[in-house]
């Protein structure tokens, strides 16, 4: 289309219809797709007691999961070049959120573990392709805001993906628990078919595994986007860590609080709803170094406020953790798309690979600090990952230090 044709489609700015409405769709993709990674997360505690399994081997309903995840993020991401980013994205909601359906009558854990690996491999369309559809078709000034939105709809679908079993738990079965669940996430799935609007900016691309790798290789190559996929992994295995381990802590002494109670907690999950948001929307403003430093530092301090047997300390310190890990994702995987100006399905999908490999490779290993140290164990471990991100931290500011901090 030439410069002169009135009809030619425009970036989607701030404040317009058509972003809302694609924002919104992304909202709600964002929904269904953690709400099928991480519904069975509230109830670990209850798959160790009902499948007579130990906190490791129940841990892995999650982390065989976003593993999967992690290993079909490029192949969805090539497929997005070649059959379109809204295609991939649709069918992979929808079929994610039908096999959730079935998962929760599985007769042995063994079946559900399977299970879960499987719809690991089916929620991969949405998160390799979101963040390049947005991308591609919102204007570059409004992309941190488009951006923090869609994961704000991550945020609040984990958050009803563990607060819907876990609260249904103590009026029926825990099947029917996580079958209410996976009908919410259904739902969700349908309305994001129904709203997404088409891509305006996408041009096909021919798929090859030399021409793919070349794209990989090339992202490889950039220090800042190596030390931004760094900071995924690390991040996110912290932030599961967390969460796997909480239920087992609430669960014991000096709390002694019921499964549906434990259920509530996650309701912490809404300060990440808030400063994933935010911290797109500063980003824009006053530079991702200084909101991607300031939400790692809210980490710290929320992990070390756990470390007390109080459950105000407690619940305050994780609200904290919560908060900076959704402000740090959000601005986070807004620099790749802004850093990565050409093949961004690829850049994005390598940041996810990390992510999500993470959140398999990382909060398992953290079942480990949790059998040996109890909580303190975790703090320990997430600490330790904490300091991992700071020097990642260090030398990406390091190696965008000649940009404006506007830019960076």
């Amino acid at each position: 289309m030439t410069t002169t044709d009135r009809t030619a489609p425009v970036r989607y700015r701030l404040g317009t219809p058509a972003y809302r409405r694609a924002t919104f769709a992304l909202f709600a993709a964002g929904m269904t797709t953690f709400m099928a990674l991480y519904y069975v997360q509230a109830l670990l505690p209850v798959f160790s007691e009902a499948f007579g399994v130990s906190p490791t081997t129940s841990a892995l309903a999650v982390s065989l999961t976003t593993g999967f995840l992690a290993l079909s993020i490029i192949p969805a991401s090539v497929l997005s070049e070649r059959y379109g980013r809204v295609r991939v994205m649709v069918i992979s909601a929808i079929s994610a959120s039908i096999i959730g359906l079935l998962l929760p009558w599985s007769p042995s854990i063994e079946v559900l573990l399977a299970g879960r690996a499987l719809q690991g491999v089916l929620c991969a369309g949405v998160p390799a392709v979101a963040m390049a559809y947005l991308a591609e078709e919102v204007d570059g000034a409004s992309l941190g805001t488009a951006m923090g939105r869609y994961v704000a709809g991550t945020t609040v679908g984990g958050l009803t993906g563990r607060l819907v079993p876990s609260l249904a738990v103590d009026i029926t079965s825990w099947r029917w628990a996580l079958e209410i669940a996976c009908l919410v996430s259904l739902a969700f799935a349908v309305a994001f078919w129904r709203l997404v609007p088409s891509s305006h900016f996408f041009a096909p691309k021919p798929v090859s595994v030399r021409s793919t790798l070349q794209r990989l290789r090339g992202h490889l190559r950039d220090v800042p986007l190596l030390c931004l996929f760094g900071l995924a992994f690390v991040l996110m295995g912290g932030f599961v860590t967390v969460y796997n381990y909480l239920g087992y802590r609430l669960l014991a002494g000096p709390f002694h609080l019921s499964q549906s109670v434990i259920g509530a907690v996650f309701l912490l999950y809404l300060a990440g709803t808030v400063s994933s948001g935010l911290a797109g929307s500063l980003s824009d403003r006053i530079g991702r170094r200084r909101v991607l430093t300031a939400s790692i530092a809210t980490m710290v301090l929320g992990l070390l406020i756990t470390l007390p047997d109080n459950i105000a300390s407690t619940l305050f310190g994780v609200l904290l953790f919560t908060a900076g890990f959704f402000g740090a994702h959000s601005v986070a995987s807004g620099w790749v798309s802004a850093r990565a100006t050409t093949d961004r399905a690829e850049a994005s999908s390598l940041y996810l690979f990390a992510y999500y490999l993470g959140s398999s490779v990382v909060g398992a290993v953290g079942g480990i600090a949790y059998s040996v140290a109890a909580w303190v164990g975790v703090v320990v471990y997430v600490g330790a990952l904490s300091a991992v991100a700071v020097a990642l931290l260090a030398t990406l500011v390091l190696r965008t230090r000649r940009l404006s901090p506007t830019v960076i």
